[in-house]
């Protein structure tokens, strides 16, 4: 559940090391994503756009993320997203019965 990280890292994308009980990593050019087992996320990396806005994120069960925008399933089948919205890529409010594939 503990992640290391290494390589470039101009705007902190490597700075995982406190990082505890993390279930699925997803990791971009900038930035590096994880949930962590309670169902939390955490981010670290260039955040321009708020991507790495994820702090109060729950009931996570799965996560994506570009240079751009994180996104995340809530257990509920609801999507979050954050970060840049210049193409409508964060619009998901709408979005409901998201399930991941067996």
């Amino acid at each position: 559940g503990t992640v290391v990280a290494t390589g470039f890292d101009t705007s902190g994308e490597c700075d995982v090391s406190d990082w505890i009980d993390i279930v699925a990593l997803i990791v971009d050019l900038n930035s590096t994503v994880g949930l962590r087992a309670d169902g939390t996320v955490v981010a670290v990396g260039w955040n321009d756009n708020g991507q790495c806005d994820v702090s109060d994120w729950t009931d996570i069960v799965a996560i994506s993320t570009s240079v751009l925008h994180a996104v995340g399933l809530k257990a509920d089948g609801t999507v979050v997203a954050t970060g840049n919205n210049n193409f409508g890529q964060c619009n998901v409010l709408n979005w409901t019965d998201i399930k991941l594939p067996k």
